[in-house]
Formats: structure tokens, sequence, C-alpha cells
């Protein structure tokens, strides 16, 4: 079958043909809009050409067709075409080549009207994002038109800053290289971003560029040339404006990265100023409680008050606290100097706070190599060479203890004092801890690396002290120490309370907390036992999600049968083993006697016989038996003749306690779910063999092995278990080789078959 759609002469003709038919309109000023049907495998310009017949629009060649402005004007072409959807609202309008010429004629022009200009520089700000426009405006000369009227500062106010937001989306595109910026340009836009009364519509894109210049340029010249003109207090005051904090962290950041170590040092310290750094914990708890209530509004789940913040401006702060960080990379990768005066100075005065020794003291040989030992050093002759041989975290340990110890010299005390007065086996090496509790920190905040482009999580704690990683240090030590007491370790435990500590630091930053006081709060929460609690729970939750992968599924339907015939085995096997019982009648319990049965290992029938209390009696004393063939059937809980009996007589006790008063109803209650009674086939429905079994398991294997001898499937809770359990550990058993591999949740597809079956093989 086909159709002819009208207004584009098009006819569909198969299923596959139809799929690249869209349905859309056509809008243009002063037209009627066409509703038409849009074959994507014909060209664009043939549609075009069409559309404009329709309209008696010659020089179809100078028009194009535009997304509607809710998707930003962008021209289809033959690379885009494919974003058409059924319902599209597309525009003709003129083609990238002839706008651009218009805009740039325009704009170039003297004699052109201030409006007219006005107008031109809107539509170059609406269309300079577009890829296709923007190749046609710069092969014009476009942008280097827009840079001289940015460095003649021909124009103010709300028309300059159409320029500069026309620059930086013609820049996106990486046409144009940074590296053609000039002097003057950036010279003219850091005056832009020095001075408040331009306001912040050209501040803003300013901003911007200067950022690019630092990050795109290949050329160091153009880096020196920002870096001399703009500095963190220049910046500072732009981070108090909402509108500009995003951009002015980013040339911040821009600046930290590409400066050279000794510039970045001063950045830091810039950074690190008391002033500075007010305005950016303001700034980051801002981001932070904004993120934390828009999660919550939005009803989004949080496991353990983690969340994510993944604003463009929680990028920023995550970059900023990142080459925070990795100001310590050079001392975390740089050994300690043994022979250095002022490594053993420090050692020196650790040692004094510690154990409040004098000088004299302190140079004793003998003594001070206990001191060293108590303190945790490897190397007690030369205790520098741990921090040397240790890198990284290298001369970093040491810098986080002589901290801690200054700072906190009474926390730092009680420490070293509380391993001292352990067993040695028990002992928690104070410098040893240090030393790899350093290292483990700078891992988890990955000391070292460069800012990853994807990631946006940041701590703002880290910004609210001029020593955060030291402050960070200092709680987490206090917190090893905590947890090798929890766990009452031994000295070969230390990888083991090292690993859980870790846990315990990287929960605890999953809340990403506000200040030190909210970490250390957390970490308190964690103790040893929540973390074998959650680690348990990610366990169970972990089997959960496999359990319902389909491979898994259909694997526990396969090996089900297999299981289940253990299951029988097993029970068949408890009853060949054989069970005492406390004898009963129809009539009830006969007193102080016990009687024993077993199942024959050929299965062909019951043995039993009476007994005491205490007999184990062999297969061959019990001289009665009941043939298997002869059970029709069995019955429990209250259809069992003993537990009726029972039952009347509770209803009699309810009325005339003084008949039964030593008989009690919850012996009733219990025996209900336990017992259970034989039927064989020559017997009355009241002449039934009578059992109680001790406890319920004791019930369900008799019960379970009953069914099997019967036929019967078998229905204990037990059985249900046993059967999980089975079922469980022969799914891991199995799937050990496959440990740290993701199972899909839908097994690959199966290749189709080769044409031939003529394999080749090799000739012996």
């Amino acid at each position: 079958m086909s159709e002819k759609v009208p207004g584009l002469n098009v006819r569909i003709s198969s299923k596959n043909q139809l799929d690249n038919i869209k349905k859309v309109a056509i809008t243009k000023p002063g037209q009627q809009a066409l509703f038409l049907e849009l074959d994507q495998n014909r060209p664009l310009a043939g549609i075009i050409q069409d559309i404009c017949e329709k309209w008696g629009i010659t020089q179809p060649e100078e028009y194009a067709i535009q997304f509607d402005k809710r998707q930003l004007n962008i021209y289809i072409t033959e690379r885009n075409r494919l974003d058409i959807s059924n319902g599209d609202v597309l525009v003709l309008t003129s083609s990238p080549a002839r706008t651009a010429k218009q805009i740039y004629d325009t704009l170039k022009d003297g004699k052109s009207a201030g409006e007219e200009k006005l107008a031109a520089m809107e539509k170059l700000s609406n269309l300079a994002s577009d890829i296709t426009f923007a190749m046609e405006f710069i092969t014009n000369e476009g942008h280097e038109l827009i840079k001289q009227f940015i460095r003649e500062a021909k124009y103010h106010g709300d028309p300059m800053a159409l320029l500069l937001k026309s620059f930086v989306s013609l820049m996106e595109h990486n046409v144009v290289s940074w590296d053609t910026i000039e002097p003057e340009f950036t010279k003219k836009i850091t005056d832009y971003i020095s001075s408040p009364k331009h306001g912040i519509k050209i501040i803003q894109p300013s901003l911007e560029i200067l950022e690019s210049v630092i990050l795109n340029s290949t050329n160091l010249h153009k880096h020196k040339e920002v870096e001399a003109q703009v500095t963190p207090e220049r910046i500072n005051p732009h981070l108090q404006q909402p509108e500009l904090q995003k951009n002015a962290l980013a040339l911040l950041n821009a600046l930290f990265l590409k400066a050279n170590p000794e510039k970045k040092k001063k950045i830091n310290t810039s950074v690190h100023n008391k002033a500075f750094r007010n305005i950016i914990v303001t700034v980051s708890l801002e981001v932070w409680n904004r993120e934390w209530n828009a999660a919550n509004n939005a009803e989004q789940s949080v496991l353990n008050g983690s969340r994510s913040i993944g604003s463009e401006m929680g990028h920023q702060l995550y970059c900023l606290q990142t080459l925070m960080l990795n100001m310590h990379e050079a001392r975390m990768n740089t050994p300690a100097d043994p022979d250095d005066p002022n490594v053993q100075k420090q050692i020196d005065s650790l040692t004094k706070i510690c154990f409040d020794v004098d000088s004299e003291t302190n140079q004793a040989g003998n003594r001070r190599s206990t001191l060293y030992r108590k303190l945790g050093f490897q190397d007690q002759t030369n205790p520098a060479t741990d921090f040397a041989l240790n890198t990284p975290p290298g001369i970093l340990a040491l810098d986080n203890i002589c901290y801690f110890s200054n700072k906190y010299q009474e926390n730092c005390v009680k420490v070293v004092l509380e391993n001292c007065t352990r067993a040695d086996e028990h002992d928690c090496p104070f410098i040893k801890a240090s030393i790899m509790l350093t290292k483990t920190l700078c891992e988890i905040l990955r000391i070292g690396e460069p800012p990853q482009d994807e990631e946006s999580t940041y701590y703002p704690m880290f910004f609210s002290h001029d020593k955060p990683f030291e402050e960070f240090f200092c709680i987490c030590i206090q917190l090893l120490n905590k947890t090798w007491r929890e766990m009452r370790a031994s000295t070969e435990d230390f990888p083991k309370v090292l690993g859980v500590a870790r846990e315990q630091i990287t929960r605890a930053l999953q809340i990403q907390p506000p200040t030190f006081d909210a970490f250390r709060v957390r970490l308190n929460q964690l103790t040893y036992a929540e973390i074998i609690r959650l680690w348990e729970r990610d366990r169970k939750s972990k089997e959960e999600d496999q359990a319902q992968a389909a491979p898994i599924v259909e694997l526990r339907k396969m090996i089900t049968p297999e299981m289940k015939e253990l299951i029988r085995q097993q029970r068949l096997n408890y009853l060949i083993e054989g069970t005492k019982f406390s004898k009963y009648t129809t009539k009830g319990r006969a007193r102080d006697k016990y009687w024993q049965w077993k199942l024959s290992p050929n299965l062909k029938a019951f043995c039993y016989g009476d007994c005491a209390e205490n007999d184990n009696l062999a297969l061959e004393q019990l001289s009665n038996k009941l043939p298997v063939s002869d059970i029709k059937s069995f019955v429990t809980g209250r259809e069992c003749p003993h537990i009726k009996d029972k039952k009347d007589k509770a209803k009699t006790t309810e009325h005339h306690p003084h008949l039964f008063s030593g008989w009690k109803t919850t012996d009733h209650a219990s025996m209900t779910t336990t017992s259970f009674a034989i039927q064989t086939v020559n017997s009355e429905t009241t002449d039934m063999i009578c059992f109680v079994a001790k406890d319920e398991v004791e019930f369900d294997m008799w019960t379970d092995g009953l069914n099997v001898l019967l036929g019967h499937e078998m229905t204990s809770p037990q059985m249900k278990k046993d059967l999980s359990m089975l079922l469980d550990m022969e799914i891991r058993i199995r799937l050990l080789d496959a440990e740290g591999i993701a199972i899909p949740n839908e097994p690959p597809p199966i290749p189709p078959e080769p044409d031939n079956y003529n394999f080749a093989f090799p000739e012996l």
C-alpha cells in the first residue's frame, strides 16, 4: 500500500520507510503553518525546496529550517536531523551563511542605526551557540570584529554584555585557538572584572573568558598575562554575589591548576587567609544546604545520609578542595632525611611531650631507645628512618604527628600512654599507626591526583580550617586508637584495624560533614560493632540483588530438584537412625513408658519396641514391625486422636478445675504442634499409632520422612529452611570462579549459525 503525503510528494511503501517519517509543523512569519510528514531519507535541500515552492518563495538555497525557540533556534543539518521527533515545530528561516553575513554587515556598517546594531547583537547572542551558524560567522571574520569592539570599548552596558556573551559562545566551539587572544584584549577583560560598576552581565562572561584563556591557551605567555593582572584578592568580591560565584570559583581554580609551584603556594596562602576562607565556607555551606533541601524536597532516598551534589557549583568547590589538598603532595612523596637535624629535633620534641622527659634524660642512649620503642618506632637507633622507608607518606606523616602533639598535647599523651599500659602483643604502635593512617587518608582524599571532570563531591569542613588535613588526621588517629581498643586487637591484627578505620572514615565522609565537629560525631556513631552490622547488611543486600538476576533464578530452578533429593535422603537417614518417643495411645500418655522406632535400611518396614527412658536399642532388639506398605496415611495436630481427647479434657478443666488439678492446658498447646499419628491400612480412624515429638524439629523430620515414604511432597517449615540454605550454599560454591564479575540480568544473545559446518582442523 502506498500513500501520497501532501506537500512533500513522498510515497510510503514499507514499514521501514514509515519509521523514517516524522510528522511536524513548519512555520514562517506571515505564512500559514504547514503540517507535513517529513521523510528523513530525503536530502534536506530537497525538503526545503518543496516547502519554498509551497509558499511561493524563490531562491530556496538561501533558506534553512530551525528548531523553534524552545530548542534554542538550532539549525537543522544533515548531522543533527535525527533529533527531529514527531510533533516538533520547525521554522523556515534564512540560511546560516546569509544570517551570519547580515549580522556581520550590520555590526561593521558605521551607518547602521543603534537599534539595528542592538537587534543584530541580540540575534548574534542567540545564534552563536549553534555550531553551523558559528562556522559561517567565523568564516566572515566576525569573531575578529567582536574582539575589536571589546578592545576599543566601543560599546557599554547591554551591548557590550551581548558582545562578550557572543564571544564566549563562539570560542566554545574550539574553531578558533585561544592563542590568538591579544594582550590588549586580555587587559580590557581584566579591567571589567576589577570594577563592580560594570555589572553582572559584563563581569560574568569576562570571568569565563579569562578562565578559558588560562585553561585552553598553549602559550605560557597567555597564562602569565592573566596571572599578572588577576589575583585571588581580585576574585574575592565576586564570590559574594550568587550570580558570579560559579564563574569566580572556576577562574580561581584555573589559576591554581596552571600556576607554577611558587605561584601555587601564594594562591594557597591567599585561599587560607581567614577572610577569604570565611567567604568560601559561607559559599560551600549555602550550596550544601541548597542541595540538601533540594534532595529532601524531591523525596530522594539517601542511604546512610549520603548524597551527591551534582551542581556545577559543587564541582568547582570539589576542584578547589582537591587543589588545596594537593599542596601536600610534595611532602607526601618526600622521604625524611635521617641525617637532617630538624627531623631529629622534631622527634625529640615529640618524645619530650609524650613522656615528659628533660633534655638530659632524652639524650641517654638506652633510655631514649626504650622511649622510641614505646612510641612505636621500628628503628629505635635512628627513628627518622621510619619516615624515610615509608614513602609515601614520607615526611608528611611526621608533619601530622608534630601537629597533633603540639596542638592537642593532652590527647596525644593519652593515646601514647594508653598503648604503653597494654601488653606488648596488644600494643598499637603510635608511630607506625600514624604513618599508615596518613597514607590511608591520602588515598581516601586522592592527594596527588588532578581534579576529575565528572566529580562533584566536596566536604565543607575542609574550608573551615587553615590546617584542614592536619585536623583531619588528629580526629582519625584518635578514632584508630578507639577502634583498636574496641576490637581488642593484637599486633598481627594491625591491617584489619586499619581496614575498619578506613571504612569508618569513608562512611563518615558520605554525609559530607559541614564541620569537623559533625565529622567527629558521625565517627563516634560508627563503632566497630556498627561497621560489622553495616557490612552484614550490605552483604545481604548484595546477595538479594544477585539472587534476583535472571541467570541466578534459572540456576536455582535447575538445582532445586537435586537439593530436594538431598533433603529426602537426609530425612530417611534420620528415620533409620531412629527416635525414642513417650508412649501414647488414643486415650493419652502411658506413664513412664517409652518405645523406640527405627526405619529399616531397606526402607521396607518400621521396627519398634518398648524401652527404658535411657535405652538406645539396636535394630535387632526391636521385635515389632510395621511394613511401610501397611501405612495408609498419617495425621497431625488436632486431627490426632490423642490430641482430640486432650482437647475435650481441656474443656472439662475450664468448667471443673478440681477434677484435673495436676494437668496444665499449656501442655495441650505444645503437644498440638508436635503430635502425629499413623493410620494403617486395616485400622479404624480412632485406632491409630500415636506419637508426640520432643520438639518441632523432630516433628518436621518424621513428617517429612513419612511423606517421602508415602510418595508425597515434603511441606514442613524445616524442609523449606534446609532447601533455602542448601540452594544458597550451592550457588555460592558454583559462583566462586565468578567472584568480582558482574552477572548480567539477561544472558548474551546466541550468535547465528554459520553458513556451513566445514570446519578446518590442523593436520596431525
